[in-house]
Parts: structure tokens; sequence; C-alpha cells
């Protein structure tokens, strides 16, 4: 039923990438536009092969450490905001996985002026780090509202003076050089941006294997849900239970690893969604609810462009499905929902009715059981997984529990310091 899953990293962190941007118009690309200025730079200065791998990777999410759209936002439009805190941050992510390891240094020092830097640190991580600098200020230099050739000069007009100061003279030089070149400001600009990085970038030799998916979806997983106390063990929650659902439902080992990798990436269009909505004190009007209900949609649009996901990305995005046609957003019914989006459906419900909300606090077991109960005799979910849910309800509550508390102290820890 399930084929094998072979990823491409650099397609995966290309498309997770363009999902960080979504969140508005402003921010549109911003990381994909700053990861092929910095490609470009780094073939300029002669970096070889293995460290502009590394360096596009870090590019592609350098903004990772900022949770909220509003962050994003903030730290686009204003050049005087602080700046340390999203680089600390988005080390702690990116540092537990092998293959983010050298980003994560890079993504640290992405801010850190030319002036500081301490001479016990060694190319190609100081090179690295002031690339992705330049090109961060670079690309949010320039004006989304005017053509790209006119605004050249007023580019360069303004990074010179952070010679040596901000950034090192020499990759000042770079881009002066580069700018002769009408195409590499075209291609900045271009809607075929994310097509020409894909063909371009030489990371995308990278494949990852079950584990090493696995551990990245966990570092998708908490970008999604730490930016909110309410939504922060969310994610563990839904892959742990749907795992073990997935499991005494006799499922084979692939396909309960991949109901693991699918519940840590569900909710992975909640990035477009603002703080304001996912943490508001009441219930949702009927307007704000409209914008929660893209979230499954985007999950599905940015999963869907990466070769290999196609199983995670069906499975992810239908989570807000029913069986009788009644969920959203493709009000789909039984005959095309696969077994891992039913377990999937049910493990989300079940894991967000035991969790507080800002607007309620988090059902008893008995309570939760009876509405989901209650859905599978209406026809809404499964039947079949809910009694497998219900016979071995004490399993998985305890293991979520226990999973979710996991992630709960490094997330108090690390990301809400006392």
């Amino acid at each position: 039923m399930y084929k094998g899953v072979s990823v491409s990293l650099f397609n995966l962190v290309l498309s997770f990438s363009d999902a960080l941007d979504l969140a508005s118009p402003e921010l549109a690309q911003h990381q994909i536009r700053t990861a092929y200025i910095a490609m470009e730079l780094a073939k300029e200065a002669g970096m070889n092969k293995d460290d502009i791998e590394n360096l596009v990777v870090a590019a592609l999410v350098h903004d990772i450490g900022a949770l909220t759209p509003e962050e994003k936002i903030n730290l686009h439009q204003a050049d005087t905001v602080e700046t340390e805190a999203h680089c600390v941050l988005g080390e702690h992510l990116l540092q537990n996985v092998p293959v983010f390891i050298p980003a994560a240094k890079i993504v640290r020092l992405h801010h850190h002026k030319w002036l500081d830097w301490a001479p016990s640190v060694e190319m190609p991580l100081t090179a690295q780090a002031q690339i992705l600098s330049l090109a961060d200020i670079v690309e949010r230099s320039i004006n989304r509202s005017k053509y790209i050739l006119h605004q050249i000069n007023t580019i360069i007009n303004m990074v010179t003076p952070l010679a040596d100061k901000e950034i090192q003279s020499g990759l000042i030089d770079n881009l002066k050089d580069l700018s002769k070149r009408e195409d590499f400001w075209l291609t900045i600009v271009s809607p075929r941006l994310y097509s020409l990085l894909m063909h371009e970038a030489s990371s995308r030799g990278i494949v990852l294997d079950m584990a090493d998916l696995r551990d990245v979806s966990e570092v998708f997983r908490n970008l999604i849900d730490f930016r909110s106390r309410f939504t922060a063990t969310h994610s563990a929650g839904v892959s742990t239970s749907g795992a073990l659902i997935a499991r005494y439902f006799g499922l084979t080992l692939y396909e309960i690893q991949l109901m693991e990798i699918t519940g840590n990436l569900h909710d992975l269009g909640k990035l477009i969604v603002p703080n304001s909505i996912l943490e508001k004190q009441d219930k949702l009007t009927a307007e704000e609810f409209s914008v929660m209900k893209q979230h499954s949609y985007f999950t599905y649009v940015v999963l869907s462009t990466v070769r290999g996901l196609e199983e995670i990305a069906e499975s992810a995005a239908f989570h807000h499905e029913k069986l009788d046609g009644s969920g959203y957003p493709f009000h789909l019914t039984y005959r095309k929902l696969n077994m891992l989006s039913r377990i999937l459906g049910v493990a989300d419900i079940f894991t967000a009715l035991l969790e507080d909300r800002p607007y309620r606090a988090g059902m008893q077991m008995t309570e939760a059981m009876g509405i989901i109960k209650d859905m599978a005799e209406k026809g809404a979910l499964d039947m079949k997984v809910v009694n497998v849910l219900e016979e071995n309800l004490d399993d998985i509550a305890d293991e979520t529990k226990r999973r979710q508390a996991y992630v709960r102290e490094y997330y108090e820890k690390v990301f809400r310091p006392a």
C-alpha cells in the first residue's frame, strides 16, 4: 500500500523555507531570495562546494528562531530591532539534528558584525556567516513595489558604508562585481526562483533516510508548536498517540514510522496563522475560524512539493477531513481517506481535547472519549480506529503524556526561560 520514502534534504528545506515566509506578502520568498544571493556571493568568493551547501541550507532557515509571523515581519521591517534572540533560538532548533549542525552555527552568527568577530573563529564559518548577513541585508533592502534594475545603485550605496564595520570589505567588493550582471538581480525577484534553486543548488544531492526524516520533522514540529504555550506539545501528542494507535491497529513498522513523522508535520500550515488567533482568549469568530481553516490546506501545498513525501502530504493535510465529507478544506469522504489520515484525524482530536486552550481547560479522559465516540457514531470518524483507541486508552494516554512532558520541559527551559 505504501511506497518507500526517499527525500532530498534540499527539496524539503526549500519547501519548508517557503512556508516560513507565507505569513505576509512582505515576507514572501525572503529566505529563498536570501539563499540565492548567498549562493552567488559564495561562488564569487571562491567558496568550495561543501561549504556552499551548508551556507545555502542555513540561509533557507536563517529566521527559523523568529517563531511567530509577527516576529518575522518585525525583523524584516526594522533595522534597529534586537536580533540576538532569534539567532540563539534558531541554533537551538537546528543543532540536535546531525544534518543541520553546520547550518546551526551559521544561523547563530549571521547577525554578528565584522568588527565583533573574535580572532579565534576561523574560516569558513566567518565567511559563511558574513555572506549570509550581507545577503539578508540586501534582500531586506529590496523595494518589492519597484523595478529591481532601478534599485541597484541605491542598494550598493546603502551597503558600501558597512565595509569592515558590519561586513568584511572583500564581500562588499564581491557584491559590487555581481551587481554588474543584470541576471543576478532579475533572478532574485523571479517567480521561478524556487525551481531555479532546485536545479542549481548542489546540496540537493543529500538524501534523508527514515531516521533522518524523523529528526528533521521534529525540528519543524518544534518550530510550529513553540509559537504558543497552548500548542507547545500538541504535535508531539498527535505524533505519539497516532503512532500508538497505528501499532495497536496492526499496521507495519514502516507505516507506524510514517505516522510518527506525519503527526509531527500535520500543522505545518499554522505557520501562517497569526498568534492573535492561536492565543485568543475566547472562541474564534466565524471570520477568524475561516483564517484558521487554511492551515491544513497549506500543509498540503508545502509538503506536496517535496518529492517522496506524497503519502505524508495527503495524510497530514487531511487531518480535519471527515468520513462523511463534513471536514475541511477538501471535503473528502471515506473513499479518499487512507488509514493513516483516519488515524491522524482521531489522534488530533484526542490530543486537542485533553489540552488546555486559551478559552477552556483540558477535558477529562471520559468526556473526551465521549465526544470522539459520538463523532464516530455520527459517521465523521472511523469507528474501528476509535475502538482501537478506547481499547488501549490507558497505554496510549500514558505514553502520550510522557512524551508531551518531555517536550514541555525542553520548551520551558529554552524557549520560555524564567
